[in-house]
C-alpha cells in the first residue's frame, strides 16, 4: 500500500490538507473515521458533524473506532484511497476499551504493507507537551508515540501540519533510524 502520513497538533489543519489532497485521487475514496459516537457531549458531535460536512458526499464513509485494522483490510483495493481520521483517536479507544494497543499497530502495519491501493493517514503528534500526570495521559503519549513511529517507518511521505502550514519531513537516515523506540 502507498502510504503517507500526516501528523499536527489539534486545529493545525491537518485533516483539512489530508481532504485537500484526496479530493485530487482519481479513484475511490474511503474516509474510514475512528471517533466514537458523541453520546451528550455537544462538543464532540460538533466536531463529528464538521468532519461530516467537509467531505465530499460521493466518497464512501465507514466508522471504525475499534476495528480498524479489520476496516483496512476489507476496503483495501487496487487504486482506491483510504482516508483514516484519525489514528490518535483510534489509539484513545483502544486504551479505553483495554484493548493491546501495541499488537493493534503491529497489525495496522501489516496490512499498509501488504494491502492494495493507498492510504493517508492523520494523526496528532501529542509528544510536545507537559508528561501528563495521569497514568492514561502517559499511557496515551506513550503509545501514540510509538505508533507514529511505526507507521512513519511505513510511509513512503510524512508531513507536519503547523498553523495549516505542510512541512514535509524527510525519511529518516541510518543514524535516525536507529534511535527509533
Amino acid at each position: 500500500m502507498q502510504v503517507r502520513l500526516i501528523l499536527g497538533g489539534m486545529r493545525s489543519g491537518k485533516t483539512r490538507r489530508a481532504l485537500h489532497l484526496a479530493r485530487t485521487h482519481a479513484g475511490q475514496v474511503v474516509h474510514i473515521a475512528t471517533a466514537r459516537d458523541a453520546g451528550d457531549d455537544p462538543e464532540w458531535s460538533a466536531r463529528i458533524a464538521h468532519h461530516r460536512r467537509e467531505r465530499p458526499r460521493h466518497w464512501l464513509s465507514v466508522e471504525a473506532p475499534l476495528a480498524l485494522v479489520r476496516a483496512m483490510r476489507f476496503w483495501a483495493a487496487p487504486g482506491r484511497l483510504l482516508v483514516v481520521d484519525c489514528i490518535s483517536v483510534w489509539i484513545a479507544n483502544l486504551l479505553l476499551a483495554g484493548r493491546d494497543w501495541r499488537a493493534e499497530t503491529e497489525a495496522l502495519a501489516d496490512v499498509l504493507q501488504r494491502a492494495p491501493g493507498s492510504a493517508m493517514l492523520i494523526s496528532n503528534e501529542a509528544g510536545w507537551g507537559l508528561v501528563p500526570q495521569q497514568r492514561l495521559g502517559r499511557a496515551f503519549c506513550d503509545a501514540l508515540g510509538w505508533t507514529n513511529q511505526k507507521l512513519a517507518a511505513q510511509a513512503a511521505r510524512v508531513e507536519m501540519v503547523v498553523a495549516g502550514r505542510v512541512l514535509p519531513l524527510a525519511p529518516p537516515t541510518e543514524e535516525e533510524d536507529a534511535c527509533r523506540d
